[in-house]
């Protein structure tokens, strides 16, 4: 059987050159998703893109998802590629729902689809996000079906706060590789 193929999906923005989804690009060779439009995204684009990237892939993908990336997982969810996703890292998840936590520029997101995934997942939160409650968070995990795993104060799990290579979080990414 193929391995699978890790597929980085960075949430509104891109993420910069110091964020732990770009170390462990760099460190392990894995595949990040180059989305159009970073600062205006659509969700119809963006889910286009990356049921691209799935099935290109030679054989299964694990998704890395940080911030508006983990509503773009959701949203492949509903779509054909989804039998191509063997598992998925979810990591501070954004509310796109919420006007008080996220910008504008994401509402083509919502709803956020909260149905159970068909693959096993995990959602990374913290306490103190600026982009999601933690009520919230623990809400998208249970609907998803996800393992979730707080983190205590740690921002929105980003270089910002600090999170460069990470390696607390590519071991859970390594305990759904298997």
């Amino acid at each position: 059987m193929t391995p699978a193929q890790v597929l980085i999906l960075p949430g509104y923005g891109d993420s910069g050159p110091e964020h732990w989804q770009t170390h462990w690009e760099r460190a392990h060779g894995y595949v990040r998703v180059e989305q159009d439009d970073w600062l205006e995204p659509t969700r119809d684009a963006w889910v286009t893109t990356l049921e691209r990237a799935v099935t290109a892939a030679p054989g299964p993908v694990v998704l890395v998802a940080h911030s508006l990336a983990c509503a773009l997982v959701a949203h492949l969810v509903t779509r054909p590629a989804v039998h191509r996703v063997a598992g998925a890292l979810l990591v501070a998840p954004a509310d796109v729902e919420s006007e008080n936590h996220t910008p504008d520029e994401v509402r083509s997101f919502a709803p956020l689809p909260l149905v159970r995934f068909p693959f096993p997942s995990i959602v990374v939160a913290s306490a103190d996000d600026p982009f999601v409650d933690a009520a919230r968070a623990r809400q998208f995990a249970a609907a998803w079906g996800a393992r979730l795993v707080e983190i205590g104060d740690a921002g929105h799990i980003n270089a910002d706060i600090g999170f460069g290579p990470w390696p607390e979080g590519h071991a859970l990414l390594a305990s759904l590789l298997g």
